[in-house]
């Protein structure tokens, strides 16, 4: 039963498994695209229950609504091998029920929803530095693991905002977050005109690292002159 499935996820997530069940579990995952998707799905909405409800007692008032609720919609069985707590039936089918209301869809914003970064246009006409050429042409293309070393050659030479704005970008999208963080933190701190584009990638950042928490509060301190300041309005009703 798809309700049983939900159980062993949160068996798994709650680190209740013996080494040998871990180990079957993630056998299973690596073997059943299915599986693993439903569970990556599971696992969203648990990080969500955990943010929603932070506190014990906020969230044992939820599982017993939830328990009510999977009463109405489920009858469980017992398990034939494993016992399990009882509000563990209630998780599974209240997971079941919003899986099928929702169709999948995802409980909190993605980072690839917002993240649309422009074109670089450092290089003019009769530009002879080859990085710089280089790092552009690649930065364009997508291939940021190409465009990093060029752009950190050009930085070597000479430090620009643009280019470490460029450079942060990319190191985001290879997802070596803490060298992006370092660099875009030391834009949002300085007084160039990528002060506030770094201040949104770094929020990006976070939320890239299902960090909403710190997400939300970067994009609190965005000026509401920043030319892109929709996007920040619209990915913070959707944190709410």
């Amino acid at each position: 039963m798809n309700e049983d499935r939900y159980i062993v996820f949160d068996q798994y997530l709650a680190n209740e498994m013996s080494a040998e069940e871990k180990v079957n579990f993630e056998k299973q995952l690596s073997e059943d695209t299915e599986l693993a998707t439903a569970f990556e799905i599971f696992k969203e909405l648990h990080l969500h229950l955990e943010n929603k409800f932070g506190n014990e007692e906020g969230l044992n008032v939820f599982k017993k609504n939830l328990k009510s609720i999977s009463k109405e919609h489920f009858k469980t069985k017992k398990p034939k091998v494993v016992a399990f707590k009882p509000w563990q039936y209630a998780i599974a089918a209240s997971v079941a029920v919003l899986v099928g209301l929702f169709v999948f869809q995802n409980i909190n914003p993605s980072f690839d929803d917002y993240n649309n970064p422009e074109m670089a246009t450092f290089v003019e006409r009769g530009d002879v530095n080859e990085n710089l050429k280089l790092a552009q042409d690649a930065f364009n293309a997508k291939n940021y693991k190409t465009a990093i070393p060029h752009f950190e050659a050009i930085l070597q030479e000479r430090k620009s905002p643009e280019i470490q704005y460029f450079y942060a970008v990319s190191l985001l999208e290879e997802n070596q977050f803490q060298k992006s963080e370092t660099n875009l933190s030391e834009l949002k701190s300085g007084t160039s005109v990528y002060k506030n584009k770094a201040t949104w990638y770094l929020a990006l950042s976070k939320l890239k690292q299902k960090d909403y928490d710190s997400c939300k509060a970067i994009l609190q301190t965005i000026p509401d002159d920043y030319e892109d300041y929709d996007q920040v309005q619209q990915l913070l009703n959707e944190l709410d």
